[in-house]
């Protein structure tokens, strides 16, 4: 069982003393312009995606990947390129 440890506060009271201030620091420190927050990384897209799990056979998924990356893109693709000349409804049995 882990034992709660006890939180330490900074010993430094004189801004002397603080800590200098590194290029690490910077290197994840957050960045305006103005009172703007300059956000990092990829921006949101315009196309919403939804995360979900599905189970497709294996050599289904081998061929998808072998493609390389974007595969998952691409298996998008085929499905939307499928429901324009079909319905969903034709598969079910």
């Amino acid at each position: 069982m882990n034992a709660n440890k006890l939180n330490t506060e900074a010993a430094w009271v004189d801004p002397d003393d603080a800590p200098e201030l590194t290029d690490a620091f910077f290197k994840h420190a957050d960045e305006f312009k103005g009172t703007q927050l300059v956000r990092r990384g990829r921006p949101k897209s315009d196309v919403v995606r939804e995360r979900i799990t599905i189970r497709l056979e294996s050599d289904v998924l081998a061929q998808f990947k072998s493609s390389g990356p974007g595969w998952q893109t691409r298996m998008n693709a085929a499905l939307a390129d499928w429901l324009k000349t079909h319905n969903p409804d034709e598969l079910k049995g």
